[in-house]
């Protein structure tokens, strides 16, 4: 099974990727190329953009991904926003501050994460996971990142997505989910 490029150069991610995708060379976008906004309406056209772009560049088959949560309180915002649900240049902690504001607790909530892989040829292939929890009343956890301090996930046991190990989130989250389902066609032999 040959590598795949990385659409980002965040070495957190590429340690998730590397660890979600295991046997699977997972390198970061060299410096020299240019990440392209987010400028897509939904999940899958932003992950497409960055996707697109690092195979264009580097001639490899390429891989990105778009995520973020939704509240069904909030008609599924923030949805493609989640990253500058509380302005542009918005921190997680701003953004997550905003959602507890707007969201009340126990409100439906959704995690959507879109795998773009587009291969050396330009074939280009999605792979969606979604996780569904609540709204926590209040935020528990140190680990995760984001919205995941106040994501309860329906098939745990009661704690939010930052109260899991990296396993049982694994195991469980929208991009666990997405990138078993990129693995399992690799391994197919589509990849």
């Amino acid at each position: 099974m040959t590598g795949l490029v990385l659409a980002t150069r965040n070495d957190h991610k590429v340690r998730e990727f590397a660890r979600l995708l295991d046997g699977v060379d997972v390198a970061p976008l060299p410096a020299d190329v240019e990440v392209p906004p987010e400028t897509g309406t939904t999940f899958a056209e932003n992950a497409l953009i960055k996707a697109r772009s690092a195979a264009a560049a580097t001639r490899r088959a390429a891989i990105a991904d778009d995520s973020g949560v939704g509240a069904e309180a909030l008609d599924w915002r923030p949805g493609v926003f989640s990253a500058r649900f509380a302005g542009e240049d918005a921190t997680d902690e701003a953004n997550l501050a905003k959602l507890e504001r707007e969201a009340p607790a126990g409100s439906r909530l959704r995690y959507t994460c879109v795998i773009a892989h587009v291969a050396a040829d330009g074939t280009e292939t999605l792979f969606e996971g979604l996780a569904d929890g609540v709204m926590s009343p209040e935020r528990r956890g140190e680990r995760g990142f984001g919205y995941d301090p106040v994501f309860v996930p329906d098939d745990a046991d009661g704690r939010t997505m930052a109260e899991l190990s990296d396993a049982e989130k694994d195991a469980i989250s929208h991009r666990g989910r997405a990138a078993r389902a990129l693995l399992e066609w690799l391994r197919g032999g589509s990849g």
